[in-house]
C-alpha cells in the first residue's frame, strides 16, 4: 500500500516507516523538520506544519492510508499551541483524507486521554474521558481522538491507538529524561515504587499501527474504536526506572518522595511558572506527579481480538537491546 506517516521523522513515526518499508510498502513522511535519513531509505518526504492544510492535502494525495502520529506531546506549554497541533491539526489530517479519498486513518492517541489522576488497574477502553484533565496534552489529545473516531464512516475508516510509555533504543523522550534526571540527582521514586505501570517497546508499538492499518475497513470490528497498546507486562515503576538506569550503566535510584509532596510541588511550580511566563518545563507538574504515583496498566484484550496484536519483544528483551544501544555509544 501507499502510506503517509505524519511525524515520520520522530521516534514512533520512524519505526512505523521502517516496518512499512521492510514489507515493501511505499511510504511518505510529513514532518516539520528535514530528515535526510528518510530520503536515503527511499521515503518521499514532505515538509510542513499540521496547521498547513494545503501541504497536508498534497502529501495525502494518492495514499491508501494515513498514520497520524505527529503531535505536541510536552507536559508544559500554552494551551493554544497544544490545541493548534493536536486538535486543529487532526481536523486538517481528517479533511485531507476525505478530500483525497484516503480510505484508512490510524490515529496515534495516548492512554492519558482517560487518566483522571487515580489508579488505573487493568482498565479497558470503556474507561471514559475524565471531567478534568491535569495538563493540556491529554485534554487536547482526547479532543483529537474524538475527532478522528467521529470521522469514521463509509468514506473514511478510522481507528485510534493508545500506546503507553513507548521506549527503546533511539527514544528521544522517556529514556533520555530518566537518564538525565538521574545524572543530576533529581530522580525520585514516588511512594513505595510498587505501583504497577504498563509500557510498550518501540517495535511492538509500531507493529500495532501496521496491524491496525491492515485490519481497518468500513466494516471492520476496529473501525471507529480506540485501543490500548502495551507490552502486556505491568512492572512496578521502581523496576522500570531501575531497569532503564541499569541499561544506561547508572546506579539504581533510591531517593523517594511522598506522592502528596510531589503533587503539591507540582502545583506550586505550575503557579510560579505561569505567573512568570516561563516557557521551559517546571521541575515537577501535577500531571507528572500523578503519573509517577499512580498505577496505570491496561487490559489489551480488545487489541488482541480486533487487531491480532501481541507484543513480540518482551520487557526483558527490550531492556537487553536498550543496554546494547548504550554500550554502542560508549
Amino acid at each position: 500500500m501507499k502510506a503517509l506517516v505524519t511525524g515520520g521523522g520522530g521516534f514512533l513515526g520512524k519505526a512505523i516507516v521502517g516496518q512499512l518499508l521492510a514489507r515493501g510498502d511505499t511510504v511518505r513522511s510529513y514532518s516539520r523538520g528535514e530528515y535526510p535519513e528518510l530520503c536515503a531509505l527511499g521515503v518521499e518526504t514532505f515538509q510542513g506544519d499540521l496547521a498547513d492544510a494545503d501541504a497536508l492535502d498534497r502529501a495525502a494525495d494518492g495514499c491508501d492510508v494515513v498514520f497520524h502520529v505527529a503531535a505536541k506531546a510536552d507536559v508544559w506549554g500554552r494551551y493554544a499551541d497544544f490545541y493548534q497541533a493536536n486538535v486543529n491539526g487532526t481536523r486538517n489530517v481528517v479533511d485531507a483524507c476525505l478530500c483525497r479519498s484516503v480510505k484508512r486513518l490510524v490515529y496515534t492517541s495516548s492512554p492519558s486521554v482517560a487518566f483522571s489522576g487515580e489508579d488505573q488497574n487493568g482498565v479497558d477502553e470503556s474507561e471514559p474521558y475524565p471531567k478534568e484533565f491535569l495538563s493540556h496534552y491529554p485534554r487536547t489529545k482526547a479532543l483529537g481522538e474524538a475527532i478522528a473516531l467521529e470521522s469514521n464512516g463509509p468514506d473514511l475508516a478510522t481507528v485510534a491507538l493508545r500506546p503507553h510509555l513507548i521506549w527503546g533504543p533511539g527514544d528521544t523522550n522517556l529514556v533520555p529524561r530518566i537518564v538525565e534526571r538521574a545524572k543530576r540527582g533529581k530522580l525520585r521514586i514516588a511512594g513505595d515504587g510498587q505501583q504497577r505501570i504498563d509500557a510498550v517497546y518501540i517495535d511492538n508499538a509500531a507493529r500495532a499501527h501496521v496491524l491496525a492499518a491492515d485490519a481497518l475497513g468500513p466494516e471492520a470490528a476496529c473501525a471507529g474504536n480506540a485501543y490500548y497498546i502495551t507490552n502486556d507486562e505491568p512492572w512496578a515503576i521502581e523496576k522500570v526506572l531501575n531497569g532503564i538506569l541499569e541499561a544506561a550503566g547508572l546506579p539504581p535510584v533510591t531517593k523517594r518522595v511522598s506522592p502528596g509532596v510531589a503533587y503539591a510541588a507540582g502545583s506550586v511550580f505550575e503557579c510560579i511558572y505561569t505567573l512568570l511566563g516561563k516557557k521551559q518545563e517546571p521541575p515537577m507538574t501535577r500531571f507528572v506527579a500523578r503519573q509517577l504515583a499512580m498505577a496505570h496498566w491496561y487490559d489489551i484484550s480488545a487489541a488482541k481480538r480486533d487487531l491480532g496484536y501481541a507484543p513480540d519483544v518482551s520487557m526483558d528483551e527490550g531492556m537487553r537491546r536498550l543496554a546494547e544501544s548504550f554500550q554502542a555509544k560508549r
